[in-house]
């Protein structure tokens, strides 16, 4: 098959995948955003639906006070005796926790914790039932916090969360930092552990080692690491945390993370962290090989929601969810958000996003805000972000990265008035602009053209310049009265 890559663009990293049937779903992490852990469906690998969120409710995630780059880290979805089980890091919630549902698009179980202090669980079982979770043994709290214990794995009671043996050590993959991402598979008679290692960072990469025994000891492949883009000039970078299944049609695959940067030296990544998929195989000698990850986009596409009916479950929110901040009843067909009087830079904005899934787009908000200010945003968190904003008459274009502020205003037109944020490559001079893009604010005047008030080098909103470990969200949000919403337009493509 040739399959898109990214398979599923945008903010979407650290990807777990199970197949049952024909029936493929992904899971991937949500970090302070909620509705937390999103389900993607296919049946051919190529067309993915977002069908589902696992956590909607408040007592099935503790992200209300996560700071950010905590919360929802690295879920496992996998299938066993006829339900779908979900393990993940909630940090700075309730830690460890599985989920399970009888159908993955439809309600998941509010969850059981198990007691363990690691994060990125695995979870398979043998042959005789027992359920295993493998995990990367890092310390989150305490004296040692920081410290990592390697692999290590403990025997559970899925239903409960309880542990039922002492934990025990694994494996610390081929020297490379950070062995985490553990993912355990029996295939014929062997067990065989694959890891991620090197950081999430370029140096990321994938390894795999083989026991007898789920419980080890564990043999390093020779060929470690499988896969991995560090030192190369392949435009998928950072390469790891891999899952990998088998397919319909009998071959195998690894989803993984990776990022495209771009610029002169390709050193942003304005989507942060992307879901991609590569094949894979068996050697004579029972060990894995992985392809190199090629980049293959998929085609333009855009999409527009104009609030005629209940928000989807690809919008997602700061900390709380859209269904709390969101009001669809008062004004039909419009999506109004009351302010709180705080903006983009609050801890839990009132804000209503969808993730970027294209490096060069264009957004479009009809807004009136003849009650109260608010606008258009772009986030990567509450210290990097860009918004076009209306009221009290004006329009106010603004890009914020810590300690600079860059700010214009003008007259407004009558409102409503369609908002506009895009992002392009930057005009090349010479060798090319080490940016990744440019960013334009601005909105539509009364002559159907674009007012530009500001454009702003989009580097600072990257994965490597803002640190997070999420991705570009854009949407609407509120700062202060009630601010209403009649469409939102997105059109994207991969120049």
């Amino acid at each position: 098959m040739t399959l898109p890559n990214p398979l599923i663009p945008g903010f979407n990293p650290d990807p777990s995948i199970v197949r049952v049937g024909e029936d493929y779903y992904l899971a991937t992490s949500t970090f302070e955003y909620l509705p937390g852990l999103p389900i993607y469906h296919s049946r051919d690998l190529v067309t993915w639906t977002h069908v589902a969120n696992v956590a909607v409710r408040d007592e099935q995630l503790g992200v209300v006070n996560a700071p950010t780059n905590l919360g929802v880290w690295a879920p496992t979805i996998r299938f066993h005796d006829g339900l779908f089980h979900l393990i993940v890091t909630d940090t700075a919630g309730r830690g460890t926790c599985i989920f399970t549902a009888t159908d993955p698009a439809g309600d998941w179980s509010d969850g059981v914790v198990v007691e363990l202090e690691g994060i990125d669980p695995d979870l398979a079982w043998d042959e005789h039932g027992n359920a295993y979770v493998t995990y990367s043994g890092l310390v989150l709290s305490g004296p040692d916090i920081g410290t990592h214990r390697g692999i290590e794995q403990i025997l559970v009671d899925v239903a409960t969360g309880q542990v039922l043996e002492p934990k025990r050590s694994l494996w610390s993959g081929d020297g490379g930092m950070f062995p985490e991402a553990p993912h355990l598979y029996h295939v014929e008679d062997t067990w065989y552990l694959m890891v991620a290692e090197g950081g999430t960072e370029r140096g990321h990469s994938i390894s795999i080692a083989r026991s007898d025994s789920p419980r080890g000891p564990f043999t390093s492949c020779p060929s470690n690491p499988l896969v991995t883009a560090r030192g190369t000039a392949r435009p998928v970078q950072c390469t790891g945390h891999g899952d990998l299944f088998q397919a319909h049609d009998g071959e195998w695959y690894v989803v993984m993370l990776g990022t495209r940067p771009r610029g002169m030296v390709r050193s942003f990544s304005a989507l942060g962290r992307e879901t991609f998929i590569s094949p894979a195989r068996w050697t004579a000698d029972g060990w894995l090989e992985i392809d190199p990850v090629e980049l293959n986009p998929r085609a333009s596409f855009g999409w527009s929601e104009d609030f005629d009916g209940p928000l989807g479950p690809e919008w997602v929110g700061v900390r709380r969810r859209p269904d709390q901040l969101a009001d669809l009843d008062s004004r039909p067909g419009w999506l109004t958000l009351t302010g709180e009087g705080e903006g983009m830079a609050a801890f839990r904005p009132v804000f209503v996003g969808h993730r970027q899934q294209h490096q060069t787009c264009e957004i479009r908000a009809v807004v009136d805000a003849s009650e109260g200010v608010g606008g258009l945003a772009v986030r990567y968190d509450e210290d990097f972000h860009y918004e076009v904003e209306v009221g009290g008459g004006r329009v106010t274009a603004r890009a914020v990265v810590p300690g600079f502020v860059r700010e214009s205003s003008v007259p407004a037109p009558e409102t409503p008035i369609t908002l506009v944020l895009s992002s392009a490559p930057p005009r090349s001079e010479g060798m090319g602009h080490v940016s990744s893009d440019m960013v334009s604010l601005g909105f539509l005047g009364t002559d159907g053209e674009i007012t530009v008030m500001e454009e702003v080098d989009a580097r600072y909103l990257s994965n490597e310049v803002a640190g997070s470990f999420t991705g570009r969200v854009f949407g609407v949000y509120a700062v202060s009265g009630a601010v209403a919403f009649d469409r939102i337009d997105y059109r994207g493509d991969n120049s």
